[in-house]
């Protein structure tokens, strides 16, 4: 291999690499999808569905003064991103029973970016918490 072909080698795999990394900006024109439901910030609130502040290692169904369905309630989960992306892609069918009416997001990279950008939101709103 020459320095060349290994030089355009390691430009690709970093091309890739850059490619797939999570966009905040992205996730953020993604959220306009659970805008309708959710709010995210220091002055969220919850309305159709509960705040989505802190979400990443929290319990399903514990966001205090949100009327979850039994389902979500009891459903034992800790959202991480494991169980964010299963369920965002199809919730009704990872969460039988879950008053979350939406379609779902089935693409991968809006998935990542839609966590990177909920990620930023500690359990008190404030980015970076």
């Amino acid at each position: 291999m020459t320095f060349r072909s290994s030089l355009l080698a390691v430009s690709l795999i970093l091309f890739a690499t850059d490619a797939m990394a999570q966009d905040v900006a992205a996730g953020e024109k993604s959220f306009n999808k659970c805008r309708a439901c959710h709010q995210v910030g220091e002055t969220a609130k919850n309305t159709v569905g509960p705040i989505l502040n802190g979400l990443f290692g929290r319990k399903s169904g514990t966001v205090a003064g949100y009327n979850y369905s039994e389902a979500n309630k009891s459903s034992g989960l800790t959202w991480d991103d494991a169980v964010f992306t299963d369920y965002i892609k199809d919730p009704k069918g990872k969460m039988p029973g879950t008053k979350m009416s939406f379609a779902g997001i089935k693409n991968e990279q809006e998935i990542k970016d839609l966590t990177a950008f909920l990620k930023q939101f500690g359990a008190d709103g404030k980015k970076g918490g």
